[in-house]
């Protein structure tokens, strides 16, 4: 089986209401997006915008056939010599934009709630994102999902054969259980 990736392009624009221990922050905050655990670039740092930071930053980056999720880290350096901070992290399942009823390559707008550290809703991130070429082409057993087969469509990939269509409820096992109905 082949193992190639598709190129994503994601456009970090904006985020929402941040805060470091209850108080907005200041300036100083920039995204870093990671995909796998040797593939992240960050944005431009905003110095001005505060607990409303704006970047509008094109990152373009390899994901992998076998991507399951994008984190994205808002980050703030405490001062000029350093010192970074999280702010809260978002975990975009790939799902989210691709396999859905637009076109892979079709132009996303999406927004999503940052946690932080500890679980607690921390502002939001508002990003921009697309596949510069379509997942399916992979893989052939990608190319066979993306054209209706797969797993759920009764044609058998490795030897099973599914009917039917399953609605999965995400679990978020990162968060505290309690943090997520506050």
């Amino acid at each position: 089986m082949e193992t190639k990736s598709s190129t994503l392009e994601i456009t970090i624009l904006s985020a929402e209401d941040l805060r470091i221990d209850k108080k907005p922050v200041k300036k100083n905050a920039f995204v870093v997006v990671s995909i796998g655990a040797f593939n992240d670039k960050a944005t431009k740092m905003d110095r001005e915008g505060g607990s409303y930071p704006s970047w509008n930053d094109k990152l373009v980056m390899d994901m992998p056939m076998q991507t399951r999720f994008i984190t994205l880290q808002v980050k703030y350096c405490k001062s000029s010599s350093g010192g970074e901070r999280t702010v809260g992290v978002a975990r975009i399942p790939v799902t989210d934009f691709v396999g859905g009823y637009s076109p892979e390559t079709c132009l996303q707008y999406l927004s999503y709630r940052l946690r932080d550290p500890k679980g607690l809703k921390n502002g939001i991130i508002n990003v921009c994102l697309r596949l510069k070429e379509p997942i399916h082409n992979c893989s052939s057993r990608a190319a066979a999902a993306a054209a209706g087969g797969g797993v759920g469509m009764g044609i058998p990939i490795d030897g099973r054969r599914d009917f039917g269509v399953v609605t999965g409820i995400p679990i978020w096992s990162g968060y505290p259980s309690n943090s997520l109905f506050r």
